[in-house]
């Protein structure tokens, strides 16, 4: 089994949702887990968290998808690449929706070349602007959004969750 590692950051949620967005990531885990939760000041009456995980390939997936299900929360999910598989960004707006792409061993946002050429095609077509398409292709939308989110958190603690199996 391939293992990796990444972050479960919750940038801002509902009181009341935080045991449920603790119980999704319980469920995508396949273990347990708290979160050290704290004020947002980003946003009144929220809170946020930053959480560690080990697990195996996939497991990023896993809690983006049931993370997304709780809705009213901003978060992101990064899981780091092995030499199997690609690092992932996931992340999550309740206004824009979820983004997704693959991370380059530098933290870089990797666009396959299909991808590309498509957002040119299109163009082409009368579709969206080129321009307007890579930031799409980017997440430009996403990281405006949660940069005030991020900046709020910065100096906080993170904590390491270990899977065993």
């Amino acid at each position: 089994m391939d293992s990796t590692r990444g972050v479960i950051l919750i940038h801002s949620a509902p009181t009341a949702l935080c045991p449920h967005i603790e119980w999704a990531a319980s469920a995508a885990l396949g273990s347990p887990v708290r979160f050290d939760w704290t004020p947002q000041p980003a946003e009144p009456r929220t809170l946020r968290a930053e959480f560690s995980w080990i697990g195996k390939v996939g497991t990023g997936a896993a809690l983006a998808s049931a993370l997304t299900r709780c809705e009213r929360l901003r978060f992101e999910v990064t899981e780091e690449a092995t030499p199997a598989s690609e690092g992932m960004r996931w992340a999550y707006t309740p206004r824009l929706g979820t983004f997704s792409a693959v991370i380059g061993l530098h933290g870089d946002i990797l666009i396959h070349e299909n991808r590309i050429k498509r957002a040119i095609v299109s163009e082409a077509l009368g579709g969206k602007p080129l321009q307007e398409a890579l930031n799409d292709l980017l997440g430009t939308g996403w990281d405006d959004e949660l940069e005030a989110f991020r900046h709020a958190a910065e100096d906080a603690p993170v904590r390491w969750l270990h899977r065993v199996g």
